[in-house]
């Protein structure tokens, strides 16, 4: 393995594939943040929390725009550390994984990481826009979000291992892996918070929101197999 070269694509193809999903969102995500964030400013209004004074508009675009700006560095920063993620793994199980080229192998890998940390998790705790949710309860929906996706990553490599050592009847070890994400589901708690917004609103935010993290996987999986393909990273050294 040429370590340096396997460095460089795997990081440099996440945080292409980041900057994909940022500009995504941007363009795409970023209308509905900002219809939820003008309904939260309306019910400030209301309620007396806010003014609605130029000074208070001047402020919240100057802010809307720094947030829209760190969108594209967050999902930069998002690449680097999945993509580094999804590179060792690739590495680790390139040989096992289906396909005739090294683009449909990272193709397959992506749809299964995606599916493993991404989508099985929106399943129980799915998105919603950052109005809605009390503050105080932030530290626990983080916590009980990260320990759902890591169970779901760790029983996903323990049911495959399994799965490389059954001779017959593998399907039981994908069997196995839907019966402990089943209960999994049904022990973890629920989000706490009601949402008290539009349902249209908040799924739209959550369709649109899985559309990008969909595009971020396969991004992935097409640059680091079209990158592998044209580095070899793991040609033998002569």
């Amino acid at each position: 393995m040429k370590v340096l070269s396997f460095i460089i694509i795997v990081i440099s193809a996440g945080i292409l594939a980041g900057l994909v999903h940022g500009m995504l969102n941007i363009v795409v995500v970023e209308p509905y943040l900002d219809n939820a964030i003008g309904i939260e400013n309306q019910r400030m209004f209301a309620e007396g929390q806010a003014k609605d004074t130029p000074q208070f508009w001047k402020q919240f675009s100057d802010y809307r725009i720094w947030q829209k700006q760190g969108s594209i560095v967050a999902g930069a920063m998002l690449g680097a550390s999945t993509g580094a993620l999804f590179g060792l793994v690739f590495a680790y199980s390139k040989k096992s994984l289906p396909g005739n080229s090294d683009i449909k192998k990272a193709l397959i890998l992506a749809v299964i990481m995606w599916a493993v940390l991404y989508f099985i998790p929106f399943l129980k705790y799915p998105a919603n826009p950052p109005t809605v949710g009390d503050p105080d309860t932030i530290t626990f929906r983080a916590t009980t979000y990260a320990l759902f996706v890591a169970l779901s990553g760790f029983g996903a490599i323990g049911f495959s291992m399994l799965y490389k050592k059954m001779r017959n009847k593998k399907f039981l070890a994908f069997v196995g892996y839907i019966g402990f994400m089943g209960i999994t589901f049904v022990v973890m708690p629920a989000n706490p918070d009601p949402i008290n917004t539009s349902m249209d609103l908040v799924n739209g935010f959550r369709i649109i929101s899985a559309s990008t993290m969909t595009a971020y996987w396969i991004s992935n999986g097409i640059i680091l197999g079209w990158m592998w393909k044209k580095v070899k990273p793991d040609a033998v050294l002569t």
